[in-house]
């Protein structure tokens, strides 16, 4: 029986660095890559273009089986997140969209509904392996990953970064305000009853703020490679 894809679990806040890393160490790695905050994403954005509300669990439910979420390559690189077919890439970044994922990600038939999905994406035949970010890849979605990261930085340098983010697509924000909702969001995450929030056990901790993005990716690659070397070695 072949082995699974080695599996990457990186964890993390918003504006940690993770999706950043986690596609750019996906790509020097060869392996697949998995974002699943944009799936919840998209599914925020299914919910808010059908009217159902983020807390509305018997229509939430209703909705998500007829819900195709994919990712496919992007020209020049990168991966489109396609939501029935329709790119939707740009649409789920925005600030009411990253907080509508926060809410339904919180809810039990959303989570139930994805966990499958996510693990078959991971899993697909013909990876050598999968990178996932989230906030409970390592505890949840995959607790027995080959290797686990929880990337954080300062509250202060997390919010910059996402002002920084949304200045650039254009989308007007004052950092007062992009701190308010991070420190929402931040509070819901690691509140909410269902996955929350939290470094798994055997994570290992890094903290981005004052590392520069090559030099995360680097350290993170450094250790998977480490790790399947030693996967590799018989017995």
């Amino acid at each position: 029986m072949s082995r699974r894809p080695f599996i990457v679990a990186i964890d993390g806040p918003a504006g940690a660095g993770k999706s950043t890393a986690a596609r750019r160490l996906a790509g020097r790695l060869g392996f697949a890559m998995v974002d699943t905050g944009a799936i919840y994403r998209a599914v925020a954005l299914a919910a808010t273009r059908a009217g159902v509300a983020f807390d509305d669990d018997a229509r939430l439910g209703d909705l998500l089986p007829g819900l195709a979420i994919r990712f496919e390559p992007a020209p020049g690189g990168g991966q489109c997140v396609l939501l029935d077919g329709e790119d939707v890439s740009a649409e789920i970044r925005t600030a009411p969209i990253s907080l509508g994922a926060s809410a339904v990600s919180a809810r039990p038939v959303v989570r139930a509904a994805l966990l499958g999905l996510q693990q078959r994406l991971a899993t697909a035949a013909g990876h050598r392996g999968a990178v996932l970010e989230g906030r409970d890849i390592g505890t949840v979605v995959f607790p027995d990953a080959d290797v686990k990261f929880f990337l954080t930085a300062t509250p202060e340098v997390r919010a910059r970064r996402r002002h920084d983010e949304l200045v650039a697509k254009g989308q007007p924000s004052t950092l007062a305000q992009v701190l308010a909702d991070q420190q929402k969001r931040d509070r819901d995450d690691s509140e909410r009853a269902v996955a929350p929030l939290r470094p798994a056990d055997d994570a290992l901790l890094v903290d981005t703020s004052g590392l520069p993005l090559d030099g995360v990716v680097e350290a993170l690659a450094d250790e998977v490679r480490a790790r399947l070397a030693a996967r590799a070695q018989p017995g």
